[in-house]
């Protein structure tokens, strides 16, 4: 019997032979934390105005999937895009090594063998652009202020860099689990045009620099529409990209892009995730 680790290996491989079905994430280690993210608090369910390492307050109303930026007037961290700098607190990655120690233990009781050890990044570059700016301001702002989200990029991606370096010194990470929605269920936030101007760059040497220290495995999650993205997805060294909402033909995606890119997904929890469910109507 394969390891979950190999059996995921098979899935991935075009002609592949695992030996049963994926079951989600069962071959992803992943480790949670780090010494950064021990000052960089989110809400637990229920919590309301949590304040982040960033500034971006975020919120997490009972009842709903998940945490949520808060952008009314007084807790958008960038009020003027052309003073970005004058907002911006780029929060310090580099700790010392003891601070490191409880991470490197959840690393090492990872059997590698059996799964992949991955560590954990989110928000990613565009996520972050619009939860220091808001959505509406940050989406407008591509168009009206190039220059400036050139360089707000530029410092996020930065601060990704300075991360992963110190992540992989100490964790030394098999895989990278990597969150950044790009689209809604309908189409990208930004064009592929677009995007391929602002956010490629950025990902090309995020991604890269974990590829050139020993990162065998980047799993990028995007639950939405992005199947005009996919050659994008590939240059940028993405292995599997995670959330594939069924909006983007996936049939067509794996004929076209089989064998260089895995897709994990074509279950919208939407349809199935509910109060009230029943194995019925799941199946």
């Amino acid at each position: 019997m394969l390891t979950k680790r190999q059996n995921m290996i098979e899935t991935m491989k075009v002609g592949g032979h695992p030996d049963r079905f994926v079951n989600g994430y069962e071959a992803l280690g992943l480790v949670m934390g780090s010494p950064f993210g021990k000052r960089n608090p989110g809400p637990k369910p229920g919590e309301l105005n949590v304040v982040n390492a960033w500034g971006v307050t975020r919120s997490w109303p009972a009842g709903t999937p998940g945490a949520f930026p808060v952008h009314t007037p007084d807790k958008i961290v960038i009020k003027d895009i052309e003073e970005w700098q004058k907002y911006v607190k780029v929060p310090r990655v580099k700790y010392d090594a003891e601070e490191w120690e409880p991470f490197i233990e959840m690393a090492e009781k990872i059997d590698r063998n059996e799964q992949f050890m991955m560590t954990y990044f989110a928000p990613g570059v565009f996520e972050q652009t619009h939860y220091l700016m808001e959505i509406q301001n940050c989406l407008m702002a591509f168009y009206e202020y190039p220059d400036e989200m050139h360089e707000l990029i530029d410092c996020i991606t930065q601060f990704e860099l300075d991360y992963a370096a110190e992540v992989c010194k100490y964790l030394k990470p098999e895989g990278l689990f990597h969150h950044d929605d790009w689209g809604s269920q309908q189409s990208t936030f930004l064009s592929p045009d677009m995007f391929r101007e602002f956010i490629k760059p950025a990902y090309m040497k995020i991604y890269h620099y974990y590829k050139d220290h020993g990162v065998k495995l980047i799993v990028h999650h995007s639950d939405s529409y992005a199947a005009t993205l996919v050659p994008d997805m590939i240059d940028m060294g993405i292995d599997v990209w995670q959330g594939v909402m069924r909006t983007n033909d996936i049939p067509s995606l794996i004929k076209q892009y089989g064998g260089k890119i895995t897709f994990m997904g074509g279950i919208d929890s939407a349809t199935v995730d509910y109060e009230g469910w029943t194995d019925e109507e799941i199946a």
